[in-house]
């Protein structure tokens, strides 16, 4: 896939018309990080290990939780496999959503998206049955050309390897990935795109930090600011 650099006005306002768009979902589209944090907190509970500080497993939003598991808490590859089972079992329980929402106007800037005709996809590290299950919820899937997860047994867990199934799904599917832009918020969406040539414009209303940002293509503090940017 051949992906055209985006060009720059002499005020630095990115300049594209897209035809396709990827969106991260946790710390993009929703504020999960409180239900995820809890569900956290309930799994090292129920596997009897002392439970981190809501600040520390606030930094485990958006990566790949297999990757936290082994990571952060130091576990076998068989521990964190046993720790993310319980807690997949928590989130059944609970929902996947319960503990989120919407940002306000996100909602607004993929129902534009949609409705100029730019198809629109999910690239997550959530399992994609929770990621179904989550925008089912907040009655978004509607708008989706494709919601892309991770796979249950994680071999599809890491950000590069979800867009690639993504883009395969939007190839089949005979969607113009010429132009295409991926919306995070974290180094992981940046650093997933470009495996595939793809900018990244990152949303300062996520659980990033401005380092995170660096080689983002653009920074956008409001959902205003996105729409400008993806749709003129």
């Amino acid at each position: 896939m051949s992906i055209t650099s985006p060009e720059l006005t002499s005020t630095g306002t990115v300049t594209r018309t897209w035809s396709c768009v990827l969106f991260d979902l946790d710390g993009t589209i929703t504020d999960s990080a409180p239900g995820i944090v809890a569900r956290l907190a309930k799994t090292f509970v129920a596997l009897g290990l002392p439970v981190p500080s809501d600040d520390e497993l606030l930094n485990w939003v958006g990566p790949p939780l297999l990757e936290s598991l082994e990571v952060r808490a130091g576990m076998t590859a068989a521990e964190a496999f046993n720790a993310l089972t319980v807690y997949r079992g928590i989130s059944d329980i609970d929902g996947p959503w319960t503990g989120s929402a919407v940002y306000p106007g996100i909602a607004g800037v993929i129902k534009n998206l949609f409705a100029a005709g730019i198809p629109i996809a999910i690239t997550s590290s959530k399992p994609e049955s929770q990621v179904r299950a989550v925008l089912d919820h907040f009655d978004l899937s509607q708008y989706f050309t494709e919601l892309c997860g991770a796979s249950e047994d994680e071999v599809r867990s890491s950000k590069a390897d979800v867009i690639q199934e993504a883009l395969l799904r939007l190839t089949a599917k005979e969607i113009d990935l010429n132009q295409v832009v991926l919306v995070g918020d974290r180094h992981h969406d940046v650093e997933g795109a470009a495996v595939h040539g793809i900018p990244t414009i990152m949303v300062e209303w996520g659980y990033g930090s401005p380092v995170e940002a660096e080689h983002a293509m653009a920074v956008v503090h409001s959902t205003d600011q996105l729409s400008k940017l993806l749709l003129g």
